[in-house]
């Protein structure tokens, strides 16, 4: 009953702060053009932190195995995870974007966790006979930390095509607009026209690329970024489906099965391998291989939560069924 309490009030408790934070950070996006990162802000992701890891351990000592055998425990896992990768960005990236992401990531999954749709699934229970394994661990983190770090790298390839896509729709209205007075303008007028908009066009130069030069280094970065936390979620990613298949071999006596988790973790990693693969190539880098990244989100979420909603396959344990009220 005790253990219960503490676990009601940690969950609430982090989800509070993470809520506060996500406010705090759209006043100041709305306020100001360049966000600037807060202490207290970090502050309060470790705090969150901190909450989750004191749940998890909390949850593993009265349920007396590791806090991953179930869709509710593995959504505080995935929100420590996205806090975990906060504190790492903000300690040795330093980059402020990719903890803006990673406390939204937080709120959605942390919000997800408190609500009723997992009630019934909240209570601790005795593992199935497949889940008794020493590669629970093993395999479960590794899936969840490579889902956390993906997701926030194609969050990061989402934000690059947006504003890409944005400076270009600019640059073509500015254009565009520009060609409708030249057309207008007849006569002796043309000349002078000319020389008054060049003379503009000239003049407004160094403040245009000083305007824009924060959106070009932010580009950069977000391209730049969302390739390194891709690849190191890959990584992981790799690691959670060969441990895997090793436990899948200990347990059911096959390395491999096409259940519907399996395939779409598959599916999940031959996108990213798609992404990284053209990333070696100039002609795919920037807007291409963020495409893919893109629909790589997509996949994500089925492999994690869809396949999870539907219940079925070898992984059903992992499941929910929506209640009514």
């Amino acid at each position: 009953m005790i253990f219960s309490i503490l676990e009601h009030i940690l969950t609430h408790i982090s989800f509070s702060i993470v809520a506060s934070l996500i406010t705090i950070h759209l006043i100041t996006l709305f306020s100001n053009e360049l966000i600037k990162p807060s202490d207290s802000s970090e502050k309060g992701m470790i705090a969150t932190f901190f909450c989750l890891t004191v749940l998890l351990i909390t949850r593993w000592i009265y349920s007396g195995h590791f806090p991953l055998s179930n869709l509710y425990e593995s959504v505080i896992f995935l929100s420590c995870s996205f806090s975990l990768i906060h504190i790492i960005a903000y300690f040795k990236i330093r980059k402020n974007l990719l903890r803006i992401i990673t406390i939204s990531s937080t709120i959605f999954t942390q919000g997800f966790a408190t609500s009723d749709l997992l009630n019934e699934i909240k209570k601790p229970a005795i593992l199935v006979p497949a889940l008794q394994s020493e590669w629970l661990i093993m395999h479960v983190s590794m899936m969840l930390v490579s889902y956390a770090a993906l997701l926030c790298g194609s969050l990061l390839s989402v934000a690059f095509l947006a504003i890409t896509f944005k400076n270009i729709f600019d640059s073509f209205q500015k254009n565009h607009l520009v060609n409708f007075k030249n057309s207008v303008s007849f006569g002796g007028e043309i000349q002078y026209q000319y020389k008054t908009e060049r003379k503009t066009i000239l003049n407004n130069t160094a403040s245009f690329h000083a305007t824009n030069y924060y959106k070009a280094q932010l580009i950069q970065q977000l391209d730049y970024w969302s390739s390194h936390v891709i690849s190191l979620g890959f990584l992981f990613l790799t690691i959670g489906i060969l441990s895997g298949a090793v436990w899948a071999n200990e347990a059911w006596g096959s390395y491999w099965s096409w259940d519907p988790k399996e395939t779409w973790a598959f599916i999940t990693w031959i996108a990213f391998a798609i992404y990284l693969h053209a990333r070696t190539n100039q002609k795919w880098e920037g807007a291409n291989s963020a495409i893919v990244a893109t629909l790589g989100f997509l996949i994500i979420w089925i492999c994690y939560f869809g396949v999870n909603l539907v219940g079925i396959g070898l992984h059903g344990y992992g499941s929910f069924t929506l209640t009514r009220s």
